[in-house]
């Protein structure tokens, strides 16, 4: 019975509903994750962090147990919160959206109760004292050159919320001393686990030029502060009228001044820990002393000093004049005096445009550009900037923008920005992009003047350089971005006699940017004269480096619809082709890339590696029926049918798992050796031998095998390869001393002596040095056995 035209349209109705709802789901879905947690997309991990944070404490399913969408709408802005804390998935969803993280569908689908949001989730986000770090912050942090105590903690550990407090009244006591820091190994346990730390909490010192020193004693304030002043190496020197004056010259001398508390019997002064508290504070601008007024009597008196008070003499005041230009102190407070003396101390040098040209060409500044009093770029720590970048060399200063507009526009400057000049001339500079506190600047400085990276803009801008640049397109408001910057930085210090690097802001050259056709940041980009290649791998300097090596000495070939059918379907029977299927926005492919160039230079010359984008080349991939990415096959030799292929199968995709499967499809050199076959051949004919000595079930063999067929094919000509079964001839690999598998040795031949059957032992498993080992050997006897000649003639 067919339905009635009623019906029909009632039928029309629903589907077109239901057609409407989905597409509202999808949409939904589809929401864009900034927007999700009210951040903007300049939002550093720390923000993301906290913004979540608000949201999960108003939209937990447990305090919303009335509302059914509950759980649904926490998945979204949990999805959202795991994807944006994580640099490389952040970076895959800005370029591709939820596209690229398809294969990482399982972020986000668990989240922990309320009480987790509301007391363990980011222990310390919220201290101004405590500063959390970060995977991207951690390395530049501690190697700025002060001293910092790090407390390693999970968020789950009932110890770590028990040192909590005390852990922020330590910070609040050492406070403009040293660098108190945080890391949440909950969420970087990557970081943590490289750091060796694998119990909560952990607490650290980090100091240039020793080893990290691990802290064992109570968790109570005053142990921690004591630990950490064992770590302060400023000193207070004892002033009396037989060091005074000099002690005094001295100093003056070298344009620092004295901050001296002098101690009388019937008034307080400052403790001895407070005066080593000032001497670390201010090391390298003042130097810090005491006097004892009631046994210096004289000393005291003829500085009329009658009583206990703290004071600075600045560099040059005459002693003579008594409190002329002298500054008193009535605190007995270190960080208030600390606070009080920076104010005092003179400013950073101010640059005028003549002079900015003539210090910039020859030597390292790292320079404040200002428009005006900028608060942010005045801060009174910031004069510690000099002696801090003294051993690199670099001076400090600042620059008004407003006296010299032309000058900061010739650097594309339109808002307050540092830049660290290398030395090299006024276009060799970099443009800080990090945050604008002492340890970011010192980092940033000690980083870039010994590394090669420049800002670049339309001037020098690598259009047709002969040499190859890599080009980092990106915008300073991208934390993924910054990120980045010192990864680039460290790459380009091994490379740069090969390689030139420079940054490009597109916020700044939009149109270079678009010229370029830049649509995601950050896009890394080699250009090498009229070939461009783009970087789609991970940040880091090592993944860098590979790309770099692989493009300098090519070890994939790029197979596209036109050279695909030529190169491995109608390939020489004895070619062997490995292929790797992939798209550019996979995040597994990506994963596997680094690794597949490392295996193809691994394997070069024996067996040909290609790669094909499934992206560029779909319809290639689609009549190959490539349904998933990345598929990797190989294509054997001496096989009739060109179509025939076999999938890779195995859980690890690294370069030697990959490595190890596609040389175990080459064909074999080596002979298979019979205790007949030994005597004959190895024990008693002229050729070299060498024999890898194995048994059938060792796990080990099995994984040598093909690395001795690379062997065999190195060695072809110059020496035997054989493979000796010790299960079937047991009584051959005892009379040889073989004791475990597998076991390689060699057997010369060094004249008409009969070789003895225990050979030499080969103590190595990695086949380029097993041929060095074994061709150098051949080397040797081939010259002494000319000599031998040269004396019998």
């Amino acid at each position: 019975m067919e339905p009635s035209s009623a019906q029909n349209c009632i039928l029309k109705r629903q589907v077109f509903y239901l057609i409407v709802l989905s597409l509202a789901v999808l949409v939904y879905m589809d929401e864009d994750y900034y927007s999700l947690l009210s951040v903007s997309r300049a939002s550093s991990t720390r923000e993301i962090r906290q913004a979540f944070k608000k949201l999960a404490l108003k939209l937990h399913p447990d305090k919303n147990k009335n509302d059914p969408d509950a759980h649904d709408k926490f998945l979204k802005i949990n999805r959202a919160y795991e994807v944006l804390k994580d640099d490389d998935l952040r970076k895959k969803y800005d370029k591709y959206g939820e596209k690229g993280l398809e294969d990482q569908q399982q972020q986000g689908g668990r989240y922990e109760s309320w009480h987790y949001y509301r007391y363990d989730f980011g222990i310390y986000d919220d201290d101004p004292e405590v500063i959390t770090l970060d995977r991207g912050e951690f390395d530049g942090a501690i190697n700025s050159g002060e001293l910092w105590f790090i407390n390693f903690y999970s968020p789950r550990c009932s110890h770590c919320h028990d040192l909590a407090p005390t852990w922020r009244e330590f910070a609040k006591e050492m406070d403009g001393l040293i660098r108190v820091g945080a890391v949440n190994c909950g969420d970087d346990r990557m970081l943590c686990r490289s750091r060796g730390i694998n119990s909560y909490p952990s607490l650290y010192i980090f100091k240039a030029g020793i080893s990290p020193v691990k802290y064992f004693g109570d968790r109570v304030t005053n142990n921690l502060v004591n630990f950490a002043m064992n770590y302060v190496t400023s000193s207070v020197t004892e002033l009396w009228a037989g060091n005074f004056r000099s002690s005094i010259e001295n100093s003056f001398a070298s344009g620092v001044g004295w901050l001296i508390t002098f101690c009388a019997d019937s008034e307080d002064c400052l403790s001895s820990q407070t005066r080593l508290k000032l001497a670390g504070m201010l090391d390298g601008l003042v130097s810090v002393g005491w006097m004892d007024c009631s046994i210096q009597a004289d000393l005291c008196e003829n500085l009329e000093i009658s009583s206990s008070t703290t004071a600075y003499f600045p560099p040059g005041v005459a002693l003579a004049n008594k409190h002329k230009d002298v500054l008193f102190f009535s605190s007995l407070d270190a960080k208030d005096i600390y606070m009080e003396m920076m104010e005092h101390l003179p400013d950073l040098e101010m640059l005028s445009p003549d002079s900015l040209k003539d210090r910039l060409i020859y030597h390292r500044w790292l320079v404040f550009f200002s428009y005006g009093i900028d608060e942010q770029f005045y801060q009174p720590e910031f004069k510690k900037l000099p002696n801090l970048l003294r051993g690199d060399d670099v001076q400090v200063g600042r620059f008004d923008c407003q006296s010299s507009p032309s000058t900061c526009k010739s650097f594309y400057i339109k808002k307050p920005s540092v830049i660290a000049f290398k030395g090299k001339g006024i276009d060799y500079y970099e443009i800080h992009h990090g945050k604008v506190n002492l340890y970011d600047l010192v980092a940033f400085t000690k980083e870039s003047v010994n590394s090669h990276v420049v800002t670049l803009g339309p001037e020098n801008f690598p259009e047709n350089d002969s040499q190859p640049w890599l080009v980092d397109f990106f915008a300073p408001w991208c934390p993924p971005c910054k990120a980045l910057l010192p990864e680039l930085r460290k790459a380009s210090k091994r490379v740069f006699s090969h390689v030139r690097f420079g940054t490009l802001d597109c916020t700044i050259h939009e149109g270079l940017c678009n010229m370029h056709n830049i649509r995601a940041y950050p896009t890394t980009v080699i250009f090498n004269q009229s070939n461009i290649h783009e970087y789609g791998g991970h940040h880091t300097a090592e993944e860098i480096l590979e790309f770099i090596e692989d493009l300098r000495h090519p070890s994939v070939v790029t197979l596209t619809q036109a050279n695909f059918k030529e190169l491995v379907k109608e390939r020489s029977r004895d070619e062997i082709w490995v292929v790797d299927y992939y798209a550019p926005w996979c995040g597994p492919c990506q994963a596997l890339m680094p690794e597949w160039k490392r295996m193809a230079r691994h394997v070069s010359g024996l067996i040909n590696v290609g790669s094909v984008d499934c992206q560029k080349y779909s319809s290639l991939c689609s009549k190959e029926y490539v349904n998933s990415y990345p598929e990797i096959r190989l294509y054997p030799a001496n096989r009739d049918n060109p179509n025939y292929y076999i999938a890779y199968s195995g859980w690890q995709r690294d370069a030697y798992s990959l490595k190890t499967w596609a040389l175990s499809y080459l064909p074999q050199l080596t002979a298979s050796l019979t205790p007949e076959t030994i005597d004959e051949k190895v024990l008693s004919g002229k050729d070299h031998w060498l024999i890898d000595f194995y048994a059938p079930w060792c796990g080990p063999c099995r994984s040598f095998a093909p690395e001795f067929e690379v062997v065999a094919r190195h060695l072809k000509g110059k020496v035997k390869t054989g493979k000796v079964d010790c299960e079937a001839f047991g009584h051959i690999c005892q009379r040889a001393g073989i004791r475990g598998y597998p076991t390689v040795k060699f057997y010369p031949y060094e004249g008409s002596k009969r070789r003895n059957i225990e050979g030499e032992l080969v103590n190595s498993r990695d086949a380029n040095d097993i041929v060095k080992m074994v061709t150098a050997r051949v080397g040797f006897i081939t010259s002494q056995l000319k000599a031998h000649q040269k004396d019998e003639l």
